[in-house]
């Protein structure tokens, strides 16, 4: 008889978890051991529509059979082979973050980063790592392929953020920072994106966005960083910023810095701001944040003294196009953040359920502990529906306008192209309600996830610990919750007036459902907290936009997990469906409830 079962369960547990490095985190490829992504890349994607739109005819690969530029040697000629190379990429990723980068996460957690003589130190591990990812080809995953990036439409983009996101957030940020510039490719003169981005794409630079000051943070119009344009037309930036990722840079990578400044008078307001790409070797870094979690990850305060600028696009669009152009986009980003944190949270849930014996049967067997996996399922579910109809939205309209420029059309036919307009106004619907919802659930499920690991999960001899620290950024940074609410709700309401192209954009999704009657059940709640809401006096909307909003994600959450139940292969369908329906009871309880709160708190 060995001495070990006298060790009391606790212990002998702990011994069983933790290794002498720390917490032993899953082991797998995130990419195909994750059902759920393997659901919507092979049955639910509308691949036709999506890689249509993205590949514009396949014009890529017609080029290079016609000039054999090898930056377009991996370019698609069918959906067909768009899909495989599609797999190639997320299957490459899900094996580096799963299988490569998590034995190591925990450790790199816990040395975090130190700052030396203004330069910030990064552990060497982690390094290593990144340049791993990057040696892969798999960095550069937000630019087109004639600029030597990977050419993946949002849909593709949004599932490999979310491997990386699973795996660590700060991990995530350094192999993805980077792709911040794909802006550039929009907004930039043909000479700038020439000899930037190829630049970017093989690695020269990482990239951080200079938006933020210590006085001003979503109030962008007021920042006070001065531009100033010299006799030669040169610019020189004054300033400081704050809360920058990646400021930095990372190790011996320099960042450019897409930086908001003034250009205009000081009273100018929006109007008066311009954006400029700056080096981070030409500004100080005053110091790091010492932070709750992304150890690893560098939260900069730049001072910018005399620091050259470039400037990008025209002088005095900096934010009432370009920045505000990104913004979708980094709504995606912190969307995907979220269902990646969310998803290993419950992953690390559900073994730990499996394998925690209390009164004499696993704690995954107990009712309260099955409700709380099931309903974090449902949400995770619902969350990546919702996400990857947003991703939808951004690639049907998105990369629209380059394709009809180049079979000849001109600015005004594109803005007044429908396909772009209709698409377009969902997308910065959907863009907002995924950043806050996914943001929001994201906060419950991985505290759901820490209450079941109990005690040990309060501990860091676990990984829900770190997780349930990095999980808490989601819902502020890049715009917080109450931001996003407030950027919903006015598409929203106006979406579902009478003939608006959100109530248009459900009413048809539901036609299409093999099974109507629950989702109708939910648009009438729905349609009458819109329509509580459009009455209410503009002192309440203020209180209650967010029951509107809230209405709203769970609405089309719930169509999309109904859909997504006919979609899927016959052998998961009802599986699925039972899913679906779980997710749509406790969505018709809390708008249900919210639309009661609304009519009682709202009268006069």
């Amino acid at each position: 008889m060995t001495t070990e079962i006298f060790l009391l369960p606790a212990i002998l547990d702990r011994r069983l978890r933790v290794s002498p490095d720390g917490p032993v985190m899953i082991k797998n490829n995130y990419f195909t051991d994750n059902s759920d992504i393997q659901s919507h890349f092979n049955d639910m994607i509308p691949w036709t529509e999506i890689v249509g739109s993205y590949e514009g005819g396949f014009r890529d690969a017609r080029t290079y059979r016609e000039n054999k530029d090898e930056k377009l040697a991996s370019a698609p000629g069918s959906v067909e082979e768009a899909l495989d190379y599609y797999r190639t990429i997320l299957e490459s990723a899900g094996d580096l973050a799963g299988n490569e980068i998590s034995p190591y996460v925990a450790a790199l957690d816990r040395e975090g980063l130190r700052i030396e003589k203004g330069l910030v130190k990064f552990p060497q591990k982690m390094i290593e790592l990144v340049k791993t990812v990057r040696d892969a080809g798999l960095q550069p995953y937000g630019f087109s392929r004639k600029y030597g990036g990977l050419g993946l439409p949002w849909v593709v983009k949004g599932i490999l953020s979310e491997i990386f996101y699973r795996v660590d957030g700060s991990m995530a940020i350094a192999i993805g920072c980077v792709n911040l510039a794909e802006i550039l490719e929009h907004i930039a003169s043909e000479e700038m994106k020439d000899e930037w981005l190829p630049r970017l794409t093989a690695g020269e630079f990482v990239c951080a966005m200079g938006l933020t000051e210590p006085d001003f943070g979503s109030d962008l119009p007021n920042i006070r960083t001065r531009a100033e344009k010299k006799s030669d037309g040169s610019w020189t930036l004054n300033g400081t910023k704050r809360f920058i990722t990646h400021g930095c840079g990372f190790g011996e990578i320099p960042a450019l810095i897409l930086t908001l400044a003034r250009s205009g008078s000081p009273g100018s307001g929006a109007r008066g701001l311009s954006f400029f790409l700056v080096n981070s070797s030409d500004v100080q870094i005053a110091g790091i944040e010492h932070k709750l979690g992304l150890h690893c990850s560098p939260t900069c305060e730049i001072v910018l003294e005399n620091s050259p600028g470039v400037l990008v696009g025209q002088e005095g669009l900096g934010l009432i196009r370009y920045t505000m152009g990104m913004l979708n986009g980094a709504r995606l980003g912190i969307a995907f953040q979220s269902v990646g944190l969310a998803s290993e949270a419950f992953y690390e849930a559900q073994k730990y359920a499996s394998e925690r014996i209390q009164f004499g049967r696993p704690i995954s067997g107990i009712g309260a502990v099955k409700k709380m996996l099931r309903r974090m399922e449902s949400e995770i579910a619902a969350m990546r529906c919702l996400i990857m109809e947003g991703c939808r939205a951004m690639d049907l309209y998105s990369w629209r306008p380059e394709h009809l420029k180049a079979a000849g059309g001109n600015e005004k036919d594109i803005k007044n192209d429908t396909i772009i307009r209709y698409w377009e106004k969902l997308a910065n619907i959907l863009t907002p309600l995924c950043k806050y919802y996914c943001a929001e659930m994201c906060l419950k499920i991985t505290s759901d996830a820490l209450q079941i690991h109990g005690g040990s999960g309060y501990t860091e001899d676990y990984d829900i610990a770190r997780l349930y620290r990095d999980a808490r950024i989601v819902t502020i940074y890049d715009g917080t919750s109450q931001i996003q609410v407030g950027a919903a709700i006015g598409g929203i309401v106006s979406g579902m007036s009478p003939t608006g192209n959100l109530r248009e954009y459900i009413d048809c999704e539901i036609d299409k459902l093999s099974e109507k009657s629950s989702a109708s059940e939910l648009f009438s709640v729905f349609d009458r907290t819109v329509a509580a809401y459009r009455d209410m006096s503009s002192e309440k909307k203020e209180e209650f936009a967010e029951e509107a909003v809230i209405a709203a994600a769970r609405m089309i959450s719930t169509l999309l997990l109904f859909r997504s139940g006919d979609r899927i292969r016959a052998s998961d369908r009802e599986a699925r469906k039972s899913l679906a329906q779980t997710y749509f009871l406790d969505s018709l309880g809390i708008c249900e409830g919210n639309l009661v709160r609304m009519s009682r708190l709202s009268a006069p």
